[in-house]
């Protein structure tokens, strides 16, 4: 169990996908800063179930994902950044939140690929990419994905176009099969939706 800083977004970052953020809140700048001290400066993501983050009071899910901090450039009062996701975890426990929320996390094994998941892969590609192009997504249908296969096996479940529930049902995924199948899945159930509009 390592105790980490933590970011917690409207929104799910899996490994191997990047995550640009604006940063402007003071403790988050904090946070940054001394991330900015570290030789692998890395940082925890989980999706706000519930509730707005500021303030407190907000519904944090117990499943994230690690951040390793590529870059950061300073404008007026905020500080752009990138990050790239790295492993999962689970949440074992919330520390104090000052000066910057914290958390107690135990790692998630790392899935496995099997090249006899190739053509559910390039199944799964056809589908997302389909749908893509058909929706409007933050993501672009020609987006490029990793050669590596099990890259981009989580960056099909992040340019899915899929709300942040179904994406935190993927990152749950404890196999590649598990999540390809599901990324079909939920996919083609959200362009049933789209379809029936």
């Amino acid at each position: 169990m390592s105790e980490i800083p933590m970011f917690p977004l409207g929104s799910v970052l899996f490994p191997y996908t990047p995550l640009p953020l604006r940063v402007f809140e003071p403790r988050y700048l904090t946070m940054i800063g001394q991330l900015l001290d570290e030789d692998d400066p890395q940082f925890g993501v989980v999706l706000i179930e519930r509730g707005h983050e500021v303030g407190g009071g907000d519904r944090r899910s117990g499943i994230g994902t690690m951040a390793r901090l590529v870059s950061v450039a300073a404008d007026a009062q905020v500080l752009h950044t990138l990050a790239v996701g790295t492993a999962r975890f689970t949440v074992e426990q919330w520390l104090d939140e000052a000066p910057y929320p914290r958390a107690e996390v135990t790692p998630l094994p790392e899935l496995t690929w099997n090249d006899a998941l190739t053509p559910l892969r390039t199944e799964a590609e056809a589908i997302v990419r389909r749908v893509l192009a058909r929706t409007d997504s933050p993501w672009d249908a020609d987006t490029e994905l990793s050669e590596e296969p099990l890259a981009a096996a989580w960056q099909l479940a992040a340019i899915a176009p899929l709300g942040e529930y179904d994406q935190y049902t993927l990152l749950q995924s404890t196999t590649v099969g598990a999540l390809l199948r599901q990324v079909i899945d939920l996919t083609l159930d959200a362009e049933a939706l789209w379809t029936a509009e």
